[in-house]
């Protein structure tokens, strides 16, 4: 029904940058709060940004300041610009949006597949 698709991940220098991009497609009425997450090995899935439709964001506190949430909802997509990383940034990120199918839908949670970000001299 509803398909994110995120891609921009890669291999980094520590200092780098790095753009992520998620597009959703589907049968979409609405989509509300979108976001990414990151998981390391061995460690739980852990919030890293979210913007509101209307672009409100909250950031991690690990990443204020070097992380830039944002969002076009012309195109159903939202972007994490990330900028001086750290090896510590390194995870898979996951894309999430919360969906509504038709108006009368409350929405729930969508994932996409993951990309890796791998920060390494």
């Amino acid at each position: 029904q509803v398909q994110l698709v995120e891609s921009g991940g890669g291999l980094v220098q520590p200092g780098g940058s790095l753009r992520l991009s998620c597009a959703a497609s589907g049968s979409i009425f609405s989509i509300n709060a979108m976001g990414w997450y990151r998981q390391s090995p061995g460690k739980e899935r852990e919030l890293v940004a979210d913007i509101t439709s209307g672009g409100n964001t909250n950031y991690a506190d690990s990443v204020k300041g070097r992380f830039t949430i944002s969002r076009d909802n012309a195109k159903k997509t939202v972007y994490l610009q990330m900028n001086s990383l750290k090896p510590e940034d390194t995870a898979v990120y996951y894309c999430n949006a919360d969906v509504s199918t038709a108006w009368f839908d409350n929405g729930r949670g969508y994932w996409g597949q993951g990309t890796q970000v791998t920060v390494s001299s």
